[in-house]
């Protein structure tokens, strides 16, 4: 699995999944393959929007004003209130357009009704950035660096999870038909073994 991918699965582990799955009304189950498909979907859109200067420039920029990383300090107490933090922001930059779509996916790939696969998505969101925040500060990295190191996060997914990552790409990418949904849906859930 991708380094960054990996730390935050680290991190949503345990009494943080429990917590994540009481906001949402879930079992264990649903909320462990809702977020272990929620995460390549955000870190796919990352790295497909600091692809160009001008969105790595952003991404840059973004983390260094708002995205220290302190937020990964104590997730328990963000967790207790996730709807009043930025979120619903960070999705519709990071998202766009595609922003239904990918909850549409994520609500069929994982058992989630879609105001769940929504509110999954607006929690997981800060703390994905806040993730990439404390590895720029850590590692030094300008734009291009984490353009950079989105890009071989993104290539790491897709080396554990070819399909899935595939899918992620046309799901970002494609036009607003509605059918990569049951495409995207049918892959995460034969990966994370959604319904």
């Amino acid at each position: 699995m991708a380094d960054l991918a990996h730390a935050l699965t680290q991190i949503l582990g345990g009494d943080a999944a429990r917590q994540i799955g009481r906001q949402l009304g879930a079992d264990d189950s649903t909320t462990r393959t809702a977020i272990s498909a929620a995460l390549p979907v955000l870190l796919g859109a990352l790295a497909r929007n600091s692809a160009s200067r001008d969105g790595a420039d952003a991404l840059h920029g973004a983390l260094a004003r708002d995205h220290d990383g302190s937020i990964l300090d104590d997730v328990g107490s963000f967790l207790n209130d996730p709807q009043g933090g930025p979120g619903a922001g960070i999705l519709r930059h990071v998202l766009g357009t595609r922003q239904p779509v990918a909850e549409q996916a994520l609500a069929k790939a994982s058992g989630l009704d879609s105001a769940g696969a929504t509110k999954l998505l607006t929690m997981l969101a800060p703390l994905v950035l806040g993730a990439l925040g404390r590895a720029q500060r850590r590692d030094g990295l300008d734009a291009g660096g984490l353009a950079g190191m989105l890009g071989r996060e993104s290539e790491g997914l897709g080396q554990t999870a070819p399909g899935l990552m595939g899918m992620v790409t046309r799901l970002l990418d494609q036009d607003q038909d509605g059918s990569v949904v049951d495409e995207l849906g049918g892959v995460l859930g034969k990966l994370f073994g959604g319904r």
